[in-house]
């Protein structure tokens, strides 16, 4: 019987974001949103968590090499959300309000894509403050 072993890496990025709903007032976007409806935006040192789970590659030892996920994770979540302003610089928050569910529902995308094996089951974690935190799946 094949073993699966589940793999992490962690990272960090800086990102800014407004949560606002277009087709609300002001006044209950404030009520709904709070400071975090702030027209001129505020930011977070998100924390991100990468769990891999899958079987052991028994030429390699690996479930993934962790340098080709770190890279992975550089170019299509680091390269693209950090120091930027989600509303403004990343495309994929136009329409979607940047909360912390929407964005680790956003990020577990990117990297399931670029990642590209079925086989292995992602988890993405993210930190949006030292408490609070969203995971997808859930």
């Amino acid at each position: 019987m094949k073993k699966k072993v589940a793999v992490f890496r962690k990272e960090h990025f800086n990102a800014a974001h407004r949560l606002h709903n277009a087709e609300w007032s002001d006044e209950i976007n404030a009520k709904v949103f709070g400071k975090c409806n702030n027209p001129n935006y505020h930011g977070h040192n998100y924390n991100l968590d990468v769990k891999l789970v899958g079987e052991i590659d028994p030429k390699t030892g690996y479930v993934i090499d962790m340098k080709v996920l770190s890279d992975i994770i550089k170019e299509h979540v680091l390269d693209v959300f950090d120091h930027k302003n989600l509303n403004l610089d990343v495309p994929h928050f136009k329409e979607l309000n940047p909360t912390a569910e929407n964005i680790v529902v956003v990020i577990h995308e990117l990297l399931e894509k670029a990642i590209n094996k079925p086989e292995l089951e992602l988890t993405v974690r993210l930190y949006e403050t030292e408490r609070n935190y969203v995971e997808y799946p859930a």
